[in-house]
């Protein structure tokens, strides 16, 4: 009865359109008054939640991600990655894959990738003869890898969720096996696609202009290596790299590259902070729902369910991977990871599933929620860069879901590809 008060409210407050983050408060508030907790106590949770270091690393890479995407630097990745692959038949939907595979692994974040790559590359592919829904279906479903690559903001926000038992710094690491592996896919399924639709060839670059076009990158590149080598060599922690990539972003934004305007930054830190005071408040307020649920012995419940259902590891992960699919198609990305594993990472581990590989199989499911209807937020933003409609992005996107899907058992299924890269390196 206690769970059927706290997540049926939970559901209620959703299906009456409140705020996901305020039907998290009032649901945690319900559950508190059911089951007689102080709401005191409900407070020092609410406020112990956002009251933690390395959260800080959330707004400096958001910070970082908003000066780059909006500095030049994404023009100049498209660029970099035009010399490296835009040479061969389908060039440009390979560019594609390769600029949001650069760009992810600098902004973090699937939305500042679709928004940074597909405004530069939709119009350019339409221009040279791709279907604008193949175009835009290209730049979403790539944009996915960077959800799992570092400096992933996901990854920060799940370690969080598990109660900080999950190293951020393995949990970066270990996004770039599953990353390149989605990045490989598409980039295979869109040669195939080019060979079958006769796609064109793209032209191969002079060599001055390459030299150019490579040193302009290298300065957005060396983001990368500051955040994974920094974190690596023990430098600075997975927090203290946000810190530095934000003045490194800043410093190349403009003084290097000089195409953003000093009076323009005011407004892009204000978009930041309203982005960021959502993404706390929403912290915040789990904190409290996931304390409720621990005095209500939720988590072990669904345990004790799961395990009645079957002692198989292989069925459990078919079965979270189904309900966190449906999930994600049904809420954004953030509340399900902050809601969703206390819940399941005591069902997952208790099957002997290290947390790491667990991280990994929870971006890539939720991660194609968001590019999947009803409420796919890159799949919106993108259709709206790209101006097509929602149903013939869909359509396009079909054969990316499957391949998309691919990558997601190999994922579950194949631990080490998530978990060989942190035991070499951490």
């Amino acid at each position: 009865m206690d769970a059927a008060i706290l997540l049926g409210s939970f559901i209620a407050l959703i299906l009456l359109r409140v705020p996901v983050a305020y039907a998290l408060g009032l649901a945690t508030l319900i559950g508190a008054w059911w089951i007689e907790i102080p709401l005191h106590a409900v407070m020092i949770q609410i406020s112990g939640g956002v009251n933690k270091f390395s959260l800080l690393a959330i707004p400096f890479f958001v910070l970082a991600g908003a000066i780059m995407a909006e500095g030049g630097m994404a023009r100049r990745l498209v660029a970099f990655a035009g010399v490296l692959v835009g040479f061969v038949r389908g060039g440009l939907s390979l560019v594609n894959i390769t600029a949001s595979t650069f760009f992810g692994a600098i902004s973090g974040s699937s939305l500042a990738d679709t928004a940074s790559v597909g405004s530069v590359l939709i119009p350019e592919m339409e221009r040279k003869g791709y279907p604008r829904e193949f175009s835009t279906a290209v730049t979403v479903s790539g944009s996915v890898q960077a959800l799992l690559t570092p400096p992933s903001h996901n990854s920060v926000i799940y370690s969080l969720a598990a109660g900080g038992t999950v190293s951020i710094a393995a949990l970066f690491v270990a996004g770039i096996g599953p990353g390149l592996l989605l990045s490989f896919t598409m980039a295979t399924l869109c040669l195939w696609f080019a060979k079958k639709r006769n796609y064109p060839k793209g032209e191969v670059i002079p060599l001055r202009q390459a030299l150019k076009i490579c040193v302009e990158a290298l300065w957005g590149l060396m983001t990368m290596v500051i955040i994974l080598g920094g974190i690596l060599s023990g430098v600075f922690t997975a927090t203290e790299s946000a810190a530095v990539a934000v003045v490194w972003a800043f410093f190349v934004t403009m003084f290097i590259y000089r195409d953003y305007k000093w009076r323009e930054l005011p407004k892009m830190l204000h978009r930041t902070v309203r982005t960021l005071s959502i993404v706390m408040i929403l912290i915040a307020f789990a904190a409290s729902f996931g304390y409720i649920m621990t005095l209500m012995q939720i988590p072990s419940k669904i345990t004790t369910a799961f395990l009645t259902f079957s002692d198989n590891r292989y069925v459990i992960l078919m079965c979270v991977n189904f309900m966190l699919l449906v999930l994600g198609t049904l809420m954004d990305m953030a509340p399900l990871i902050l809601i969703l594993t206390p819940i399941l990472l005591p069902v997952v581990t208790s099957f002997g599933v290290d947390p790491v590989h667990f991280g990994m199989i929870m971006l890539v499911n939720l991660g194609i929620g968001l590019i999947t209807p009803p409420v796919g937020a890159v799949l919106f933003v993108g259709a709206a860069i790209g101006k097509v409609s929602i149903e013939s992005t869909v359509k396009a996107l079909l054969p990316f879901y499957i391949a998309l899907f691919a990558v997601l058992m190999a994922v579950t299924y194949i631990p080490a590809i998530s978990l060989w890269l942190p035991s070499v390196v951490l």
